[in-house]
């Protein structure tokens, strides 16, 4: 634990010597008093002793000292200065007046105002500072004397969890600056009224989530002050959807209304041919469960430096909504029998269950199933700003083995071998989808990410599972982390059925392809209606591309050879970009190469995709799709443009102006698969300046900023942002 610094008035009556009040009853007699030998004489002789031990102890308040602080190094001057407490020059009530302390500290945190608006942490039910990472701030702060910013110092000490420190982003210290900066802890005075300072304080977009410690430094020639915390001036930090640094950001307006802000949602259960729905009130805004959910974030255990990425706390929090490892929130519960707790069909939302578990101190509350552990996820998700959903997937298979395929083994007479068949299919099953970038993965699988709290089985040695990536589930690509294969099987395992030979070997005798993952059901934005988002999870059934996603995510399982091996791999595809890539308003030519390096001829079934990406890494929209087939004579080395009009892209750019291109195929032959991905992004054109006239030092010249309009149509509203280090601040041009 930190060490606190507990208030001077706090101790004036604690001590080896009740009797002794250490001269604290009337400080404006004290004020009064002549410095020196008066003073001494009236000051008795344990104060005076006690003053000479420990002189930061016991000071002789003023005044002005409205807030308790901690003066420091002023230890030295004292034993320089007297033998006896007494001091030549300065008495203790001078010395205080030059010290600049904090008396009071006003963050601005009304539910109405501009803090908590303009940070979307209005709706909470709580009277703390609840602000989003990356975004300014606005606080008073009252001082015991007017600020010099020529001599004084100033800066924010913000300390989270239990051993704050500054190497690991848990221990803030937040300076004074001239100009805020996006990507970075700043505060800067944006007004001064007589003892009283604004503050604008900017946080890092990759700041740790949590409880903040505030206290307040101040140092000046007389020497340096710390303010006491107070633990109503602490800072609550969460997630920022609404800022482009932070991972989870959301461009969507309307998104983030319902996977962050929406407080009430719908949760589908039944069979895939009826359909039932149940309202669940998540309540993340309700009074307590802010501080219910970082609970539960600090009963993990896990390290808090370790809180400001979005993949590890969803990690974090699939494992501690459950119970069997860690006492987590949840009890699960399939056996019929609730008699020692509540049935799962009797909860309707999060709220209770969240605040029994933090009332009782962690005790597991009884009893969930999967959706009732889905609806506290989407709860704490959302609570934290990560934007969540709950997601209902419908004939979702249980795959016990990691072998990618839902399994039922038979015996010689086709009868089933009861204790062998551990995989299942469940009528439904309900997760949590929840948005994020992925910079632990390759481009094109930030986004969306499955999570599932519901205990099924371990990952790392824990009931944990998630996040995986929905575009590495839809492609078959179960390398990357976390518990893609588990998820993948639930939603694309197809069904092989085994039978037992003489010698005690199985046999594959027959498969089904459709059986699993249909009519993957979440809540439609903005309204009630039932969002299918199958199509986010696989590609359409018995397609090619189906297909390969599943032989390729089967081969890593533990029962590859459930598929064919490919009979040869002799077939190459690779893409190409000429010179610096297509530029912003053009047409995109890229080149394919398909290389046959077998000596007979091969037809290759070929499906491109082009996706709009953010720098990130995140999907924002599919601009075309296109299938090709391709023959390949023996030895041959085939190429061929790839052009796409810029009429296809046109309405779809963002920012960085980054695209995908993925390729996949299947040779007939050979039943060999073929798949990469190509990023590039459209230049856009450079700004050329060129002096008019000729440069001399100290003395204005004029400059000419052109650049050419790639797009073949009129740009309106364009400015141009000019700053000339050194030489002229930054300015807006508004060319109109």
């Amino acid at each position: 634990m930190p060490v606190e610094t507990r208030s001077i008035r706090d101790r004036s009556a604690v001590g080896r010597f009740p009797s002794v009040t250490l001269g604290f009853g009337d400080d404006s007699e004290e004020e009064n008093e002549e410095p020196e030998e008066e003073g001494v004489t009236k000051e008795n002789a344990c104060r005076r002793w006690l003053r000479k031990v420990c002189p930061c102890c016991c000071p002789q308040p003023s005044d002005n000292d409205l807030t308790d602080t901690v003066v420091t190094g002023i230890d030295e001057l004292e034993k320089d200065n007297g033998t006896d407490g007494e001091k030549p020059g300065t008495g203790d009530s001078e010395l205080d007046e030059l010290l600049l302390k904090v008396q009071s500290i006003d963050l601005m945190k009304s539910k109405s105002g501009v803090n908590r608006t303009e940070h979307h942490t209005n709706l909470y039910q709580s009277d703390n500072l609840i602000i989003r990472r990356g975004q300014n701030f606005q606080m008073w702060i009252t001082l015991s004397r007017p600020f010099d910013p020529s001599t004084d110092e100033l800066h924010l000490n913000l300390q989270t969890g239990s051993l704050p420190a500054v190497s690991k982003g848990t221990h803030v210290i937040v300076p004074l600056v001239g100009e805020l900066q996006d990507d970075r802890w700043g505060a800067a005075v944006v007004k001064q009224d007589g003892r009283r300072i604004k503050l604008s304080v900017n946080s890092s977009p990759t700041a740790v989530i949590g409880q903040y410690r505030l206290t307040v430094e101040t140092n000046c020639a007389s020497g340096p002050v710390v303010s006491t915390h107070d633990p109503a001036n602490d800072i609550y930090m969460l997630f920022n959807p609404w800022c482009e640094d932070d991972s989870v950001f959301m461009d969507s307006e309307e998104e983030k209304q319902e996977y962050v802000l929406n407080d009430v949602g719908r949760i589908y259960y039944g069979t895939q041919n009826q359909i039932g729905v149940r309202t669940w009130n998540y309540g993340q805004f309700d009074d307590g469960i802010l501080a219910a959910c970082l609970f539960v974030l600090e009963k993990s255990g896990t390290p808090a430096s370790g809180w400001g990425d979005p993949v590890n706390v969803s990690r974090i929090i699939s494992a501690m909504i459950n119970s069997p490892d860690d006492r987590g929130v949840l009890e699960g519960n399939w056996s019929g029998d609730y008699s020692n707790g509540s049935s799962p069909t009797m909860w309707s939302g999060s709220v209770e269950i969240l605040n029994e578990y933090h009332k009782s101190s962690g005790t597991p509350v009884k009893y969930g199933q999967c959706w009732v552990f889905a609806g506290v996820f989407t709860t704490v998700l959302r609570c934290f700003g990560i934007p969540g959903r709950t997601v209902t997937n419908f004939s979702s298979a249980h795959d016990t083995d990691v072998s990618l395929t839902t399994d039922v083994y038979l015996d010689e007479n086709l009868e089933p071998i009861e204790h062998l068949n551990a995989d299942s299919i469940w009528n439904f099953h309900v997760w949590n989808d929840c948005w994020m970038a992925r910079p632990d993965l390759p481009p094109g699988n930030g986004g969306w990410q499955a999570v599932d709290a519901t205990p099924q089985e371990t990952s790392q040695g824990t009931f944990q599972c998630g996040p995986a990536s929905l575009a590495a589930v839809r492609y078959g690509q179960v390398f990357l982390k976390h518990d893609c294969p588990f998820v993948f099987a639930e939603v694309n395992s197809d069904k092989i059925y085994w039978q037992k030979n003489v010698d005690g070997t199985f046999s594959q005798i027959y498969s089904e392809k459709k059986i699993v993952g249909h009519l993957i059901s979440t809540k439609a934005v903005g309204s009630d209606e039932r969002n299918d988002i199958t199509h986010l999870y696989k590609h359409l059934e018995d397609t090619v591309e189906e297909r390969i996603a599943v032989e390729t995510a089967c081969s890593y399982g533990s029962k590859a050879e459930a598929y064919s091996s490919p009979t040869a791999q002799d077939v190459a595809l690779e893409v190409l970009m000429d010179g610096e890539g297509p530029e912003m308003g053009k047409d995109v030519e890229l080149t394919i190469v398909v290389r046959n390096s077998s000596s007979e001829k091969r037809n290759v079934s070929l499906h491109s995709q082009v996706s709009v990406m953010y720098y990130t890494g995140v999907h924002k929209a599919t601009v075309r799709k296109d299938q090709t087939d391709v023959e390949v004579l023996p030895k041959e080395e085939k190429i061929f443009e790839w052009i796409m009009e810029y009429k296809d892209y046109k309405g779809q750019l963002i920012d960085q102006a980054a695209l995908m291109l993925t390729l996949s195929g299947r040779v007939k032959e050979t039943q060999q698969v073929l798949a990469t991905q190509f990023s590039f992004r459209l230049r856009t054109p450079d700004l050329v300046i060129k002096p008019i006239g000729k440069a001399a030092v100290g003395e204005k010249m004029a400059v000419e900023i052109s650049f050419t309009n790639p797009l073949p149509q009129v740009l309106k509203a364009v400015i141009f942002h000019v700053e000339g280090l050194g030489l002229l601040p930054a300015r807006k041009i508004n060319y109109g």
